[in-house]
């Protein structure tokens, strides 16, 4: 059990800072939050099962079970009800078997133990476990009704388990009694075991070699025997039990009648070319499985995965459906691992009419329709395609304007294909739960391929509502050739590395790993237009500026528009070279080729501006550390490992572009040494695990958030695989690259913030700043002079001044956020969103009233004596601190052997907090303003830099991460959402009707045929076989039967609901009895009225008057 370590509340931080503001009183705001309110929990994992292995679909229930290589069950009903469980073990699941509509699952592992899960509640657990210790599994069969399994082996022999009791029965088929004299050597393991359809007393048993053995199970030997030179992968039964079909290595189908085991019945090679001398086709790609379904209305089914002919190399993996004398090949865009057939019926001798044919591929579920002429796909409902390309950062929020899923979905639909099966998805099963949350989610991932996804979260499920592609705003590289400045990274040039989003006022900003900046807008109407374009040129170098008196440096620019592919306005700091110059080396040449034609944008996000970073002297630009934006002073800023720019997307100018020891002016605390040019291309870098690649000897000196890290990252590069040796001491990881700057360790921007706040200490106003943070832990102030709304923002330059360092904190700064005198969070100013392509005329009449204005006359500011608080926490630690004072008043150290990865302050029960994820797996909440400890749980260590990466907070106690490369788990910090958690999660198990057994016809039922019954409890039961050997499984009874309990004991609304079901259901059984009471009744009295008739009519006749 995970340890969670509460602090009482009314303890004082142990760290506090003893410095307090004159005349503040620290009680003044009363915090709300305590521990009690915390508790860490799992909620749902969302999207595709990685790595899977095995499938399994209850055909009554309609519920699909997906097992994975590393133990993991998900099982999915209809829309929105979805379920993951996990073996302890971590072995990979290789099959799994449904007790069809008893709300049971059994599954194997490769560590050879059996599982059976209970469904019947809400959370599945295990109820009995049994583990093989001398003979290794291959393959199990339920059949249908029946409660003993039969294991197949490794070394060919069958076992036979009670699944009620999870015991073995002392009826044991071994391997050479079923081959006997066949075979003169081993024929391998059990591949395939399935009964009979008409006779449950023969069972049917496939060795890898080759052999088929029918067992009869009641005189314990076998029936017949079946050879054929290859190797079996499946078999499967026509429903009428007289003919079989096998799928071999060399890529042949054989069918075999029953009872003609000489030679096959037929031998098919789906895709052999037939040669025309009469020979055997030549041999194709093993045939991995087949299924045989019969259909009442016409020509069965004959279904395969593999089998193509060798010739075919580069062709995609392919499913076969053969019916009558058609073939369709379909082809598929990832391996395929299993398929299965859904059929009407779950009785094994009747007729199977199959609907449809569910194909789990490696990185894909996709589910065929049968029915309908090209057998089109279905829609696939869940939320499968987060790892379409691969997510490379992730941010969360909750409690959004209610409004935006509707708008992102409008826009959103018109993206979606067509061409898929108009019936409903035939996985169906479950009921959804009672969700108590209200309020709206989104989830926004970034992606490899430069998109940039939008999902709805509310209520703990997960859909797609938009999808971005900021790749086609760029020029596409035909060959190589044309590619001469893509080489920043190796690869995914165009890979989303930072998202900042807001929901009011739906501006979106993203940073690319080509260092290029992106600013869209949010329209509900089409627009053509041309790509506006600004070209910044940020370097490294410390040799131009030397400020006196410790006055604020001001590389202010001349106001003027950068239009489409023009070069800016380049700061006086920063002086202009050409782009070629006369020795080649490349200058003022940006990564990626912005499109110089218009560019036709649909509804949804448009872009209003690029910004990339060029090439200086020939060294690449350095991958972007953070950025921010804001919609009401129309700026964007972002930074990297070698200074700022801040950037008017409204006038299309850049007001800002220094280094950052710029930022400090004369008060600079540290030697900076010139840097020279690096030569060397730079690494891809920032979005890779961490432990792929190798770092170099410059790699691991340099800063933390330095071009190989994203600003949510703050991973030292050092820290390739060791990652607790990274911060034993800080003196030595940290203060190193603090007084050794000329050891290349670059002071990168990891944090930004746009506020409205005091700047200087002596301010008795607030005005409109940016605060800067720093991976050397430093957090500066830049001040911003906006002109008046209106005409004169459109005319008028903003004016941007340094104004110095605020405070020092140990480690890079990761967040700040600000508080007002009673403790509220003020968020930064915003502008409400309007249609930007709304017509001309009206647009310039609301940009006049409605353009918020963002005031910073003294009169109508706040008076000093209405303080705020500066929340800034770093890699290592927190302070409060008062403004416009700048005094200290709270301070917290976080982690002293560990670092914070991703910090976050967030509102919840109606208050708020700083959230906190280290890498040594520590989650931890602090209360605002006083920084006391609420919550600290040892949940996650960090184990690779996808976590790292993905990892964030939000609002009312909610997170996310990526657990694997295709999957999100969402998890809760909030006391109250756990303890609704199980109201909110959806129902797997329905009570519903087992379809009615196929009739047998009368003649069947006069002459014997049909179905043949087996009592299998008196064959396998102790009685009839004896005891088992003890050694060779063990029974470990599960946890499930306790959770079942809990579970029923917190779900009274679905426990009321599934009984007052099944008084329903008992009250209709008792009327249908009643009513078939009454015509049996009927129907003896009009018997024997009718006999009573005949017996008079023939009383007095002799026999040969009849």
């Amino acid at each position: 059990m995970k340890k969670i370590k509460k602090v009482l509340d009314g303890i004082a931080a142990v760290s506090s800072s003893s410095s307090v503001q004159p005349g503040i009183k620290e009680n003044d705001i009363q915090e709300t939050l305590q521990s009690e309110h915390f508790q860490l929990c799992k909620t749902v994992r969302h999207g595709f099962p990685y790595q899977p292995s095995s499938m399994a679909f209850d055909p009554v229930q309609k519920i699909l079970a997906v097992g994975t290589q590393a133990g993991a069950l998900r099982l999915f009903g209809r829309p929105g009800v979805e379920c993951y469980c996990q073996h302890e073990s971590g072995a990979a699941v290789i099959q799994l078997q449904f007790l069809i509509n008893e709300g049971a699952l059994v599954s194997a592992l490769t560590d050879n133990s059996l599982h059976l899960w209970n469904l019947r509640q809400k959370r599945p657990a295990i109820l009995h476990s049994l583990k093989f210790s001398k003979e290794r599994i291959t393959f199990c069969h339920l059949p249908f009704q029946s409660k003993w399994l039969y294991v197949g082996t490794e070394r060919g022999n069958i076992h036979i388990v009670n699944v009620e009791s999870f015991t073995l029965s002392g009826y044991v088929i071994m391997w050479n009694k079923a081959i006997e004299l066949s075979s003169k050597s081993h024929p391998g393991p059990i591949v395939h075991i399935s009964d009979n359809p008409m006779d449950e007393g023969k069972l049917l048993i496939g060795f890898e070699s080759g052999i088929v053995v029918l067992w009869d199970l009641k005189s314990k030997k076998a029936d017949y025997r079946y050879n054929y030179d290859e190797a079996i992968h499946s078999v499967a039964w026509h429903h009428e039990g007289k003919q079989f079909i096998c799928s071999h290595s060399d890529g042949t189908l054989t069918m075999w009648n029953v009872r003609s085991p000489a030679r096959p019945a037929q031998i098919i090679t789906p895709h052999g070319k037939q040669p025309k001398d009469g020979k055997k086709p030549e041999p194709c790609k093993p045939i991995l499985k087949v299924e045989y379904r019969t259909s009442r209305s016409g020509d069965p089914f004959i279904i395969l995965s593999g089998g193509l002919s060798y010739d075919t190399a580069g062709r995609r993996p392919c499913l076969t459906v053969m019916h009558g004398k058609s073939i369709a090949v379909l082809e598929m865009d990832y391996p395929i691992v299993d398929f299965l057939t859904l059929c009407e019926t779950p009785y094994p001798n009747d007729f199977q009419d199959p609907y449809a044919v569910v194909i789990l591929l490696e990185k894909d579920l996709a589910v065929i329709d049968l029915e309908q002429i090209g057998y089109p796909i279905f829609e696939n409902p869940y939320p499968m395609s987060i790892h379409e390309s691969p997510v490379t950062c992730c941010e969360y929020f909750a409690d959004c304007p209610a409004e935006l899923i509707p708008a992102l979905y409008s826009v959103g639909v018109r993206q979606k294909r067509q061409g898929y099966s108009k019936k409903e998805w035939p996985v169906s099963g479950g009921n959804w739960g009672l969700g108590a949350q209200s309020y709206a989610e989104l989830i926004i991932t970034g992606h490899a391929d430069g998109s940039v996804k939008f999902w709805d979260a509310s209520a703990i499920t997960l859909q797609m509502l938009y999808k971005l592609k900021t790749a086609k705003i760029f020029e596409k590289c035909r060959n190589k050739d044309d590619k001469p400045n893509t080489d920043i990274v190796d690869e995914d040039p165009y890979a989303i590395q930072i998202i900042s989003w807001h929901p009011e006022s739906r501006i979106l900003c993203v940073a690319g790993v080509s260092a290029h900046v992106m600013i869209y807008k949010f329209s509900k109407q089409e627009a053509t237009s041309d790509i506006s374009m600004i070209e910044v040129r940020l370097q490294y170098e410390t040799n131009d500026i030397e400020s006196p008196n410790g006055d604020p440096v001001q590389p202010l620019l001349t106001p003027g528009t950068s239009s489409t592919n023009s070069q800016p306005a380049i700061p006086q700091s920063h002086p202009s070279t050409s782009s070629s110059s006369s020795d080649g080396i490349r200058d003022n040449v940006p990564c990626l080729k912005v499109r110089s034609s218009s560019l036709k944008q649909s509804v949804g996000y448009q872009i209003e501006l690029v910004v990339q970073l060029v090439w200086v002297n020939g060294e690449p630009p350095q991958q972007i550390t953070s950025i921010a934006v804001n919609s009401a002073y129309e700026l964007v800023v972002f930074g990297n490992c070698n200074g700022i720019a801040i950037v008017d997307y409204l006038q299309k100018t850049i007001l800002l572009n220094l280094c950052t020891f710029e930022l400090y002016g004369s008060n600079d605390p540290y030697q900076r040494q010139p840097k020279s040019p690096r030569k060397t291309r730079q690494p891809s870098g920032g979005l890779s695990d961490i432990n792929e690649g190798s770092s170099t000897s410059e790699d691991r000196c340099k800063s933390p958030t330095s071009a190989k890290m994203s600003r949510k990252l703050s991973l030292p590069t050092e820290l390739k695989p060791e990652l607790d040796i990274r911060d034993n001491s800080f003196s030595r990881s940290r203060s190193s690259s603090v007084t050794s700057i000329d050891k290349e360790s670059r002071e990168a921007i990891s944090a930004l913030h746009f506020c409205e706040t005091f700047t200087r200490k002596n301010d008795t106003s607030i005005s409109p700043c940016l605060w800067v943070g720093t991976t050397l832990g430093t957090v500066l102030v830049i001040a911003l002079n906006l002109p008046q709304s209106g005409e004169q923002r459109l005319l008028q330059p903003v004016i941007v001044s340094p104004s110095g360092t605020i405070l020092k904190l140990k480690g890079a700064i990761l967040r700040m956020a600000f508080l007002d005198a009673s403790g509220s969070l003020i968020p930064p100013a915003y502008e409400p969103w309007q249609e930007p392509n709304a017509p001309e005329e009206k647009d310039e009449k609301d940009k006049l009233k409605k353009r918020r204005p963002v005031s910073v006359s003294p009169s109508t500011s706040q008076e000093i004596s209405e303080n705020q608080y500066a929340v800034i926490c770093s890699e290592k630690q927190a302070e409060v601190v008062s403004l416009p004072s700048q005094n200290c008043i709270h301070k917290q150290s976080i982690t002293e052997t560990s670092f914070v990865l991703r910090a976050d302050m967030v509102a919840m029960s109606n208050s708020i907090c700083l959230a906190c994820f280290c890498a040594n797996g520590h989650i931890m909440t602090f209360g605002l303003p006083s920084l006391r400890p609420l919550l600290d749980v040892n949940y996650l260590p960090l184990t690779d830099m996808r976590i790292a990466r993905t990892f964030c907070f939000t609002n009312n106690g909610q997170a996310l991460y990526l657990v694997s490369p295709t999957e999100i788990q969402r998890i809760t910090y909030s006391q109250e959402t756990c303890e609704n958690l199980q109201e909110m999660l959806g129902e797997l198990f329905t009570p519903v009707e087992t379809p009615e057994a196929p009739n047998r016809g009368f003649f069947k039922g006069l002459f014997g045929g049909g179905a043949q019954s087996l009592d299998r409890e008196e064959l396998f039961g102790e009685s009839g076989s004896g005891k088992p050997v003890r050694s060779l499984a063990q029974h470990i009874p599960g946890p499930g039967g306790i959770e079942g309990v809990k579970g029923a004991a917190s779900g009274v609304v679905s426990d009321l609901a599934r009984a007052r079901l099944a008084l329903d259901e008992r009250g209709q059984k008792l009327g249908e009895l009643d009513e078939r009471t009454a015509a049996m009744l009927a129907s003896a009295e009009a018997f024997s009225k009718h006999a009573h008739d005949m017996m008079l009519k023939y009383k007095d006749k002799k026999w040969y008057q009849f």
